[in-house]
């Protein structure tokens, strides 16, 4: 089902030319919480500061809007005014999904905006410096994504068994930030929602349309935090 997009905290920052869409919708049924995942305490702060610290402290980025689930908006804002953001203009609900969740970001941006980078709320650790490596990227090659090489030996399996030993030196674990030229993503997004597409990602929508994206050396630290172990992690990463 659609649903509109009504911001809840519009400031207008009309000569932005780099956003950073931040989808915070998850609801954290694996942390066991009693929260919803972004609000989860992390070293004595919401997750989602973390975030938006990193974000607040990066000059290249000009504009924030943050995605979240709807009974979400009130707590979020109460957020952005107890550690004054001062980036983030908006704050709009999500769709049922994460790719619905970023249309939602992309439709409430300034006509002025020409880079968008996506980043999820459940990775906290996320830094300025990997955010304008990204982005600098981006601007060479119109989509990039910070990824890391995997380590582990992987197999293809059907049925319960091996078909095949993928070759690691080929294979790239995918983080967020990714940054895209905005045309491009909103390209990518529509075409994507007229064929129905699933993606958990949105490099996966930009290569649907033959396009190359480019991969940023990312960082073993950049964990996405979706059980109460990675919680732990995360905490002691950031002590």
């Amino acid at each position: 089902m659609k649903r509109s997009v009504r911001p809840e905290l519009v400031e207008g920052r009309t000569r932005a030319v780099c956003a950073a869409i931040v989808v915070a919708g998850g609801i954290g049924k694996r942390l066991r919480s009693r929260v919803h995942k972004s609000f989860v305490p992390l070293a004595g702060r919401p997750m989602l500061a973390w975030v938006l610290d990193a974000l607040e402290g990066t000059r290249e980025v000009d504009q924030i809007v943050l995605v979240g689930h709807r009974k979400d908006l009130a707590s979020a804002k109460r957020l952005i005014r107890r550690y004054r953001y001062r980036k983030v203009d908006a704050v709009v609900p999500g769709g049922d999904s994460r790719m619905e969740s970023v249309s939602c970001g992309l439709k409430v941006l300034p006509p002025s905006v020409k880079w968008v980078l996506v980043h999820d709320a459940a990775r906290p650790l996320i830094t300025p410096a990997l955010i304008r490596a990204t982005l600098r990227a981006a601007q060479r090659s119109r989509a990039a994504i910070a990824a890391v090489p995997v380590v582990p030996t992987i197999k293809q399996a059907r049925g319960g068994w091996v078909v095949k030993t993928l070759d690691r030196k080929q294979l790239w674990a995918v983080q967020t930030p990714q940054v895209f030229e905005r045309r491009l993503l909103e390209w990518a997004h529509q075409r994507g929602m007229r064929n129905g597409a699933a993606a958990t990602d949105d490099a996966a929508l930009v290569e649907a349309l033959g396009r190359r994206v480019r991969i940023v050396l990312g960082s073993d630290r950049n964990i996405k935090v979706t059980t109460p172990e990675d919680l732990k992690v995360a905490e002691a990463l950031l002590r």
